[in-house]
């Protein structure tokens, strides 16, 4: 296990603070609350808060296209646009507004992105974290992975679209007065003829899980959720039916991690499912979300451990360097690193 620690310089100029308002008595306070209240645990490296240092803009290129996209080893991204909002809120490197840290994302290898978005003004969506503006519009995401796609054509992208607000606290409140979520979509899609897999953008039916050849240079929409869960019928993969807030069959988000004595519980669920996964259907795409949180366990506590407990990020590299898979099928990630993002993609 790794030695290196980091302090947040916020936390350590409040432990100064105690130490000087008690005196010598803070002395023994400061050492005491260093112990007690959870620090994180591991710098960045090679698994975590490092997605520069991994380069694969063209991984998918190489591979068969016949292969099915259930078949694949493919690194994702939860929560792909919440890069403001603080520690609870944050989920991934900032690498610029407007998505441009999608494209970063894109040219490291990301290849599934999960987008939230608020109903706005204008019928128009734009990119939320709970009730945190991402200082992002779903225009600038379309803008963003036309542009890849058009350099980088024999790549796809996988896309789950949900809708952010539940107008409850500690979430936003969706525009009054404008069209549904589903006919907005279907309004930018119209807008960009071309660039969705037809497929997975009707009502009409959901899709059957395409080959690689057949989505290549397009978005596949995975899912359209709504703001509780449950998917707008019948867009996305036939195979999401029950795609609702949380874990469902082909998909692990056992995303409640209340502290971090939780985090043990967290690495079991995605390894468990990588198990699953290795052994699965494989005409199915599994899906499973390395994030989580808690009042207790902020997103990178999680993904990047806390105190004495490794975090999932970590986790799952270990893992993945001392098990042989057939496939991993799509790990969501929070703060993913680029060892970790280049060792799913060399499993394919």
């Amino acid at each position: 296990m790794r030695a290196a620690v980091f302090r947040s310089p916020a936390l350590i100029d409040i432990f100064r603070g105690v130490k000087r308002a008690l005196g010598v008595l803070g002395a023994g306070v400061l050492a005491v609350a260093l112990i007690v209240v959870p620090q994180p645990a591991f710098a960045a490296d090679a698994s975590y808060r490092t997605l520069s240092a991994a380069r694969n803009p063209d991984w998918m290129g190489g591979l068969a296209s016949g292969a099915s996209l259930a078949a694949l080893s493919i690194p994702g991204t939860h929560e792909t646009l919440a890069i403001h909002g603080g520690d609870y809120v944050q989920a991934q490197e900032n690498f610029g507004d407007s998505a441009a840290t999608l494209t970063a994302q894109l040219n490291a290898g990301i290849r599934m992105i999960d987008i939230r978005a608020r109903v706005n003004e204008g019928n128009t969506f734009t990119i939320h974290h709970g009730a945190t503006y991402q200082v992002a519009n779903f225009d600038d995401v379309l803008d963003k992975l036309a542009a890849f796609l058009a350099a980088h054509p024999g790549e796809t992208v996988i896309m789950r679209l949900k809708q952010e607000c539940t107008g409850e606290t500690g979430s936003c409140v969706d525009a009054s007065g404008q069209n549904s979520f589903p006919d907005i979509f279907d309004a930018y899609v119209a807008a960009r003829p071309g660039l969705f897999w037809a497929p997975s953008v009707t009502r009409a039916s959901a899709a059957a899980v395409p080959t690689l050849g057949a989505v290549r240079g397009k978005v596949v929409l995975a899912v359209l959720n709504g703001p509780r869960g449950g998917r707008f019928s019948n867009y996305g993969l036939a195979q999401f039916s029950g795609w609702n807030d949380g874990s469902s069959t082909y998909v692990q988000d056992e995303y409640n991690v209340p502290s971090v004595f939780s985090i043990p519980a967290k690495r079991e669920a995605v390894s468990d499912f990588l198990a699953t996964t290795n052994a699965g259907d494989p005409t199915k795409l599994y899906v499973n979300f390395a994030s989580g949180a808690g009042a207790g366990a902020p997103p990178y506590w999680v993904a990047g451990g806390a105190l004495w407990e490794q975090g999932v990020d970590p986790y799952v590299l270990d893992y993945l360097n001392d098990n042989t898979l057939s496939r991993t099928g799509v790990l969501m990630l929070d703060f993913p690193g680029g060892g970790l993002i280049n060792k799913i993609i060399s499993i394919n």
